[in-house]
């Protein structure tokens, strides 16, 4: 049986879910009917057309009747409905509801997309701690069971970094660490010093400089490892790049170890437990390879290093973007899953 989804907000990460899907297997099992946008048709086809990261979109997307897209014969009806008020999902008999506007995170604000006649929310984001569950695919999506209605996808670092936290805790012991985000720019950034945020390192252009913003990372991180709890701290900071994002993580262990001993854990980790999640590469490469790409983390093993034995750093590339799309669609084809079985 077709998934039928909506999407609420088409920015970065709704534009991503849906031109994934339309480059994934996926697509035998979930269809995108809705999209609810304040911006024009017109915008909305352009953008989806024309991707400056991702390039061009593969297939022929049209306007039909004022008020729908047409890609490759498929017809997704486009509202401008503010809030979450009386949106069209019963009309449109939708099962899930990506929520991807970044405004709304709590359990009250998805159960207003059921009220509307949605079947389940998916969070492009991290919600509050009273949704049903908060899943990063590969890592704790078995959790999900046929009556949860309301479920976040986790953050695109958390989607990143916890495999890779799990096969060293693991393998080695975690004592204490920290984690450090080194993040493309985002919409929440102007692109010339501006009046744009109540965080003044917000407010300085995001094409000229770094800039150091707050991350609830550590906190994502013990939601889904609660072994955890304590032991982490975490840093981000914004860089002047449009996609793909790495992370530097420095962990003390309670054994002895070299970089040759953490690189083969976690080479083991992408090749069994985390496959398809989690890749591995000592190839000298640089973030614009990782554009476009599919797991949620690369570890680069060139970069690994061990000092005095026990405190180990690791960086991990992620496309902030494509891999966290992808990751949204796995985990809407795993839950609905379990609606038939």
């Amino acid at each position: 049986m077709t998934i039928r989804v909506a999407i609420n907000g088409y920015g970065r990460i709704g534009q991503s879910v849906l031109r994934a899907l339309y480059e994934s297997p996926h697509r035998e099992r979930i269809s995108i009917v809705a999209i609810n946008e304040l911006s024009d048709l017109d915008t909305i086809a352009y953008l989806t057309r024309y991707d400056t990261t991702h390039g061009r979109f593969p297939l022929p997307i049209a306007i039909r009747d004022g008020q729908s897209i047409e890609i490759d014969g498929d017809l997704i009806k486009v509202y401008r409905r503010e809030g979450l008020d009386n949106l069209p999902w019963a009309r449109e008999k939708i099962d899930v509801v990506f929520e991807c506007t970044g405004v709304y995170s709590s359990r009250s604000d998805a159960e207003a997309h059921i009220s509307s006649g949605a079947q389940r929310v998916l969070f492009s984001h991290p919600a509050h701690a009273d949704v049903d569950k908060t899943i990063v695919y590969g890592v704790n999506h078995t959790s999900l069971e046929a009556g949860d209605r309301i479920v976040s996808n986790a953050s695109c670092t958390t989607n990143a970094i916890v495999p890779v936290i799990d096969a060293l805790d693991t393998c080695f012991g975690i004592e204490a660490g920290t984690l450090t985000t080194i993040h493309s720019a985002m919409n929440d950034q102007p692109t010339i010093d501006a009046y744009h945020h109540t965080d003044l390192r917000r407010t300085r252009s995001a094409m000229q400089n770094m800039v150091p913003v707050d991350t609830a990372l550590a906190k994502g991180v013990e939601r889904l490892l609660p072994s955890m709890r304590g032991k982490l701290s975490a840093v981000a900071m914004r860089v002047p790049t449009v996609n793909v994002s790495a992370l530097d993580m420095t962990v003390s262990i309670r054994g002895r170890t070299d970089a040759k001993m953490v690189n083969e854990a976690l080479k083991e980790a992408a090749r069994t437990r985390y496959e398809g999640v989690l890749a591995f590469t000592e190839e000298p490469l640089a973030s614009s390879d990782f554009n476009h790409t599919l797991p949620s983390g690369t570890i680069d093993g060139s970069q690994t290093r061990v000092s005095g034995d026990q405190l180990v750093k690791v960086l991990t590339w992620f496309d902030n973007e494509w891999a966290f799309a992808n990751r949204m669609l796995d985990v809407t084809n795993f839950w609905h899953a379990l609606q038939e079985t």
